[in-house]
């Protein structure tokens, strides 16, 4: 196992590298120039002789490829450079916008969690009945409503009309109860009809008819042997989604003014933020890659017949 996961991370290594090119050689692309941003951000006259002092400062009257290993080697060291519009360290603000990211992501997965698995569940043992009907069109609304127009809803009738919650910004645990549903609704019924197509493959399993015939109860075959099995591709897909939730709600956090990685990275777009802008891209790749480093890596916990020794399945 040890070595697996050793071998995994040696294979992002190359995998990093190609995130880290990507996104330097975005930033080249957008239009405008960053010393001109950079100006503007600072309110400073933009004269010939600023203009090239500041360019030869930034290192932009360089190759590009002398850019771009004098910008990995700050970026290993975890400098990111300074933010145009704050003046602070990109890192620092990375950092204090991350947390409340974090919060609103967990929150979200316990969402998918508390609603996916159980109805997942119920629907694949009860095919056919009133709750897999119900299942099916929740899963339907879920799949097919949008994050933003779901927000917008959830803000004016719990928030507005029903004095319920919060509407805007984050504070108590009330805040976070709206916007995290909003950003988990559009994953549930993904996940629910995946665990229900999983369940019902493995419900016909030879190892099912076995467990049947030594007397178990249904209840004990379904839950510490099915559900074991049939979640593998649940997993694959929830940690798929962690890397999307955690880098990518956006439109959430913009929605509800939730302050954080989403947030961040509009207000480095709208003000031509390039620190910060390339800074967010970046960990968020980095995010997402990591996360399904770690769906990789808990395979064999929950599935004693995925094992690895000698890069052959055993």
């Amino acid at each position: 196992m040890f070595t697996l996961i050793v071998r995994r991370l040696f294979s992002l290594i190359p995998v990093l590298l190609g995130i880290s090119i990507i996104t330097f050689l975005l930033l080249q692309l957008i239009p405008g120039d960053p010393v001109m941003a950079y100006l503007r951000a600072a309110g400073i006259p933009a004269a010939d002789e600023t203009v090239t002092a500041l360019r030869t400062e930034l290192g932009l009257d360089k190759s590009l490829l002398a850019q771009y290993s004098s910008w990995l080697l700050q970026v290993i060291q975890l400098d990111f450079g300074t933010s145009f519009s704050t003046k602070e360290p990109v890192f620092d603000e990375i950092i204090n916008h991350m947390i409340p990211t974090i919060q609103l992501t967990a929150m979200a997965m316990l969402w998918v969690l508390l609603i996916a698995l159980p109805l997942g569940i119920l629907s694949a043992v009860y095919k056919g009945k009133w709750i897999d009907r119900f299942s099916r069109i929740f899963a339907f609304a879920s799949v097919s409503m949008p994050a933003f127009w779901l927000g917008f809803l959830l803000i004016y009738f719990l928030a507005v009309k029903l004095d319920l919650f919060p509407v805007f910004g984050q504070g108590s645990f009330l805040h976070v109860i709206l916007p995290s549903f909003t950003l988990a609704f559009g994953y549930v019924g993904t996940y629910m009809r995946l665990l229900r197509a999983s369940m019902l493959e493995n419900l016909n399993e030879p190892f099912v008819l076995y467990a049947r015939a030594r007397g178990l109860k249904e209840r004990v075959i379904v839950l510490r042997h099915v559900v074991k099995i049939s979640i593998l591709p649940v997993l694959t897909g929830l940690g798929m989604s962690l890397g999307y939730m955690l880098a990518g709600a956006v439109i959430v956090e913009t929605v509800f003014a939730w302050p954080g990685m989403g947030h961040l990275f509009v207000d480095g777009i709208a003000t031509h933020d390039y620190p910060l802008i390339q800074g967010c891209v970046l960990v968020m790749g980095v995010i997402f890659v990591t996360c399904n480093l770690l769906v990789d890596s808990m395979y064999s916990f929950i599935d004693p017949r995925i094992r690895q020794q000698g890069g052959r399945m055993i």
